[in-house]
Order: structure tokens, then sequence, then C-alpha cells
């Protein structure tokens, strides 16, 4: 699935507001109410076994989590 998540293995960088990714997470956790999310978001996609969701429920799910880690790391 690589061009719907781009594994890194590296936690938040140390520059992430904790307030935006504190608000980004709960979003996140409002989006995703059955899914228990890690802290790190980076953990929900290093920890995640293909072939756990339907095909559409997985790509739909690694897309959310892979684009709050990117509105984190940008800052919005």
């Amino acid at each position: 699935m690589p061009s719907v998540v781009r594994r890194r293995s590296h936690r938040a960088s140390p520059r992430v507001d904790p307030d935006l990714a504190g608000r980004v997470h709960s979003e996140l956790a409002a989006d995703l109410p059955d899914e228990d999310l890690s802290e790190y978001l980076y953990d929900c996609i290093d920890m995640y076994r293909m072939g756990s969701k339907p095909r559409c429920e997985e790509v739909e799910y690694l897309g959310m989590v892979q684009e709050a880690i990117d509105r984190i790391e940008a800052g919005r």
C-alpha cells in the first residue's frame, strides 16, 4: 500500500506544536470512533496488520491516519 502510506521509523519531530498535534489527533479520533488510536500516529501505521479490515476500509483508515500525520508535520 505504498501509495497511501509512507512508512517512517521516527517519532514526531520536536518542532511539532503539541496543541496542534492534540487537536488533529482528537479530530481523527472523532472521525474514527471505533478505532483505538495510539498517542503516536506513526504507531497506528507501523503496527497495522494489512488485511485486518476489508480493503476499502483499510485504504480509508490508513489514508486518514497518514493525512493527520502530514497535517501535524506541516503545522496545519
